[in-house]
């Protein structure tokens, strides 16, 4: 006998919410949506559901319920205007991050009203999410990334194939010598977790995203100390760069960059809950 949504939805958000989950409301409804082939604003029409919908249904809200995160459950995953497909093995994009790709996109745009096609690099490229902002919304920009996990490269070839991004597979490190000095923007979401703070981290992360998108040495900062260095090479002189870093590295993660002496007009930025996100700088000339 069909069953009516809304006792569904009300249900599995309770249950989400005593498992922890941050969201349940909106887990629930998305789930929901996810198995009847709609979206949220969609689920109003919806009258019933079949007793085969409530089954899958409650195996999704199960697996939720467990940790596992939402994104692997759907298989998709929105930033800025794209979709991204994502799965085991490559880490998961928050809405964070679209602030330092917009931050990138606007960096583009202005080299772009320049008079020439601006060159961006996207550093640790994941499941392609930056690259492919950038690409979406700055047509006329030459964009490349790089991704050392084997999985998330995968992923990441799937996400961008038909963008026109130079993808490549390999450590961030030594990426791109054919690009020395040209760059206009580089961008980078790196890992930068202390390997201490294992067990504070949210189960979604901790125990689905790859380690290697998470943890970054004793203090977080060994890639951003990279980063740091690529950017450098990679830059032509007054080019920018952004790297989104922890809310508790808003000293830390800058000082990276003012301390080597290399870049003007570091600074860092905040997120929407008013949290140290991401910190950009300008190449000296």
């Amino acid at each position: 006998m069909p069953t009516d949504p809304v006792i569904l939805r009300r249900a599995a958000a309770r249950r989400l919410a005593e498992a922890g989950v941050a969201s349940p409301d909106f887990d629930a409804d998305e789930l929901l949506a996810h198995v009847l082939g709609t979206t949220r604003p969609g689920l109003l029409l919806v009258d019933a559901v079949t007793a085969d919908q409530e089954r899958a249904y409650d195996g999704l809200v199960g697996r939720r319920a467990a940790r596992e995160p939402l994104q692997h459950l759907t298989g998709s995953a929105a930033f800025r205007y794209v979709e991204l497909a994502v799965g085991p093995g490559v880490f998961v994009p928050r809405p964070e991050t679209e602030l330092l790709a917009g931050w990138g996109v606007d960096r583009a745009c202005e080299a772009a009203g320049a008079g020439r096609a601006p060159v961006v690099v996207d550093l640790c490229t994941g499941s392609g999410a930056i690259a492919l902002a950038v690409a979406t919304e700055v047509p006329s920009a030459e964009v490349h990334a790089v991704e050392l996990g084997e999985a998330a490269h995968d992923w990441a070839t799937r996400n961008l194939s038909g963008s026109g991004v130079d993808l490549r597979h390999g450590d961030m490190a030594g990426a791109f010598p054919d690009l020395d000095g040209t760059v206009d923007v580089v961008l980078c979401n790196p890992p930068y977790i202390p390997l201490e703070a294992f067990e504070s981290v949210e189960p979604e992360a901790r125990d689905h995203d790859p380690e290697l998108a998470l943890f970054s040495g004793a203090d977080g900062l060994d890639a951003i100390r990279v980063v740091e260095a690529v950017a450098a090479r990679l830059l032509r002189p007054g080019g920018v760069v952004g790297v989104e870093h922890a809310d508790v590295q808003g000293g830390s993660a800058p000082a990276v960059f003012s301390g080597s002496g290399r870049w003007s007009d570091v600074r860092d930025h905040e997120d929407l809950a008013g949290r140290s996100r991401y910190l950009t700088a300008r190449l000296a000339r």
